[in-house]
């Protein structure tokens, strides 16, 4: 992402909620918690130094914070997701991200990193290290992996 040229195409927020089947056979139905569904929302959200009002996390050791108050992905990367999962319903929130963003990927981002999204000024903080929760929605046992080929960035 070109530090100068990124804009906010969707903005979404979820809270933690219960997910699952009680007594599945299968460990990706089992009965699990997540914040990963976030919903489209219109207009400004304040954003404070721990994240988007609205929003929250099932894992705060992991998730959130100071060091990643907001997920941020980009754009073009739906297409590769979409293909590599077979799936035509992976776009805006299919990776828990609160920020969809234009301009481009990664390549050009550092850590470090400011950016001026809306009236708010960010930081690039951290890759996101994926964990199991994506692989759960998408019943992929092995997208933990795949997703470190293309890492969506958290933003402090």
């Amino acid at each position: 992402m070109d530090s100068n040229t990124p804009r906010i195409l969707a903005q979404r927020v979820g809270l933690p909620r219960e997910l699952g089947t009680a007594g599945a056979t299968s460990p990706l139905e089992r009965p699990w918690t997540s914040a990963i569904f976030k919903e489209p929302v219109a207009g400004p959200v304040w954003l404070s130094r721990t994240g988007l009002a609205g929003d929250g996390q099932a894992a705060l050791k992991v998730h959130g914070g100071l060091e990643k108050a907001v997920l941020a992905y980009a754009a073009a990367h739906y297409d590769f997701w979409r293909e590599r999962l077979e799936r035509a319903d992976v776009g805006p929130g299919a990776f828990g991200e609160n920020w969809v963003l234009s301009g481009g990927t990664e390549d050009g981002t550092c850590i470090g990193d400011m950016l001026r999204m809306g009236g708010a000024r960010v930081q690039v903080s951290q890759p996101r290290q994926p964990c199991w929760k994506p692989a759960r929605r998408w019943g992929r046992k092995d997208l933990a992996l795949s997703m470190r080929r293309i890492v969506p960035l958290a933003m402090a």
